[in-house]
């Protein structure tokens, strides 16, 4: 793939950048990791290219997000997610005022961020989604719809999610950790079983199709052969 969008993460919690970064790297993105302001102002500087996308911390060392997100929109207009374990209203509105695009609070759903990423590139021109398909499963990303050989399928939100992330890694084998981090996002505390019984009902829904769902014992789960 060429010209893949590009993403910037400013996040100092190691844990969290390497899962947000893994993530942005499945949905087919470029992604780069930053652990603070003066290191993402110094590559930006560096004329190696510019982000298409920025998901910025607030509670950062050094300058905070806020702070940079000021001095970014001196002289970029490069679109901006707010990312924060603080949840007031005070601080979402000077971010929103300070310039970012959107906003989302800790603990988040790696899923629901690469949602809306994806949006916020759609409104600023970054991206044009295309279908997704392996062999007679199809979906429309856009529309949020499933169908295979023609016929729509009435897929739960995290059914089509789990679908959506196998289907962006065909051919590859992902980790049941890997999985469940990314479509459950990465504070979740629930059993595994809860990955096992979506795979279940994914491949009754499926039905002939749910067979190109693999079992990989002791690892995880592919579509594939």
């Amino acid at each position: 793939m060429k010209n893949l969008p590009h993403i910037w993460i400013v996040e100092d919690d190691e844990d969290i950048s390497e899962i947000v970064v893994y993530a942005l790297r499945s949905a087919g993105f470029e992604a780069t990791s930053f652990e603070s302001g003066d290191a993402f102002f110094s590559h930006l500087e560096g004329k190696k290219g510019k982000p298409n996308l920025v998901i910025l911390d607030i509670m950062l060392p050094g300058d905070d997000g806020l702070t940079i997100l000021k001095k970014l929109r001196q002289s970029q207009t490069i679109p901006v997610i707010m990312l924060t374990a603080k949840a007031s209203e005070h601080d979402k509105v000077k971010g929103l005022d300070l310039g970012a695009d959107d906003y989302l609070a800790k603990p988040f759903g790696v899923m629901e961020l690469i949602s809306r990423v994806k949006a916020l590139l759609r409104r600023s021109g970054n991206l044009s989604e295309q279908d997704l398909r392996y062999k007679n499963i199809q979906m429309n990303n856009s529309r949020r719809s499933v169908s295979v050989d023609g016929l729509s399928l009435s897929l739960t939100f995290k059914e089509y999610e789990l679908l959506y992330y196998l289907l962006i890694n065909a051919d590859i084998v992902l980790s049941r950790d890997k999985i469940l981090e990314t479509v459950w996002g990465y504070d979740f505390e629930g059993e595994s079983r809860t990955l096992d019984m979506h795979i279940k009902s994914l491949r009754q829904k499926l039905g002939a199709a749910g067979a190109h769902i693999k079992t990989v014992r002791n690892v995880g789960y592919k579509l594939g052969e």
